[in-house]
């Protein structure tokens, strides 16, 4: 494992697109480009506190910034694009037709003005599709997270928190789910936050308090583990590289010390 960057203050949402990795650094508010070396570059300022994004087929990214979702590129400006229904909106990801699957929380959570602490509610998963229709599409889950669609757009996997681990459904041809199922047990203590998949159907889970990245297979073998010296938020596949986001928790006001790091993945 290598350290590529420490330029950031408290990171989420890493996306790989077009060569290149971006992060979300919600202690700046902005979206930054990670070059090879390290160096970051301002790609998009965020009105929101905490936000995470995913790029569209066409290039575009789409951000989710508390109730809504936000449409733009890398070094352009931001418009709105569809409403949620219900809030804060977490992590996202657009599969290969444009269908973006956002998780709702559906209770605000961690301290401060934006985020008052509150009991834990049931969230739920919310399709818009590229017209920009919004449906509801699955509900009753214990902290949505990280949510990952394999390459060919049959099989969406989801990071259920508050349950410790990751459940799945069938996709549809319109993009509604099917078949609910328990992907991975990952045991008590195991929080799964952000995921990835990769070419073999294995999946990446981040995991905040284990400090650790795992991947699992199907049925929750374990079988790759990267041990951190912070906490891992999310993690993301470039070619054969996995980048892992990671921060020293202190709550939503308190982390900070973002790093990015990078490591040789078995699977691209």
């Amino acid at each position: 494992m290598e350290l590529l960057t420490d330029a950031i203050g408290m990171g989420e949402s890493p996306r790989w697109h077009d060569g290149r990795l971006y992060v979300a650094d919600w202690a700046a508010g902005t979206i930054v480009a990670v070059a090879p070396d390290g160096t970051t570059e301002v790609a998009a300022t965020v009105p929101a506190p905490v936000f995470c994004f995913d790029f569209r087929p066409d290039g575009r990214w789409l951000v989710v910034a508390d109730d809504r979702l936000l449409v733009g590129a890398p070094f352009g400006p931001l418009e709105p694009y569809a409403p949620l229904p219900g809030r804060p909106g977490n992590d996202i990801v657009v599969d290969g037709r444009g269908n973006a699957y956002v998780g709702v929380l559906g209770f605000d959570f961690g301290a401060g003005e934006a985020y008052p602490d509150g009991p834990a509610a049931p969230g739920s998963l919310v399709l818009v599709r590229p017209d920009r229709t919004v449906l509801t599409v699955a509900a009753d889950l214990a902290f949505p997270n990280g949510i990952a669609v394999t390459a060919d757009n049959g099989t969406l996997i989801l990071a259920e928190s508050y349950r410790g681990r990751l459940v799945a459904w069938d996709v549809a041809a319109d993009g509604t789910l099917s078949g609910r199922r328990v992907w991975a047990e990952l045991g008590e203590g195991t929080p799964p936050d952000g995921i990835c998949a990769d070419a073999t159907g294995a999946v990446w889970f981040a995991d905040v308090p284990g400090r650790r990245c795992v991947r699992v297979a199907a049925g929750g073998a374990v079988l790759d583990t990267l041990p951190l010296d912070r906490g891992a938020f999310a993690c993301v596949l470039g070619g054969d590289t996995l980048y892992v986001v990671a921060n020293e928790w202190g709550g939503v006001d308190g982390t900070a010390g973002g790093r990015v790091f990078t490591a040789p993945a078995p699977a691209p």
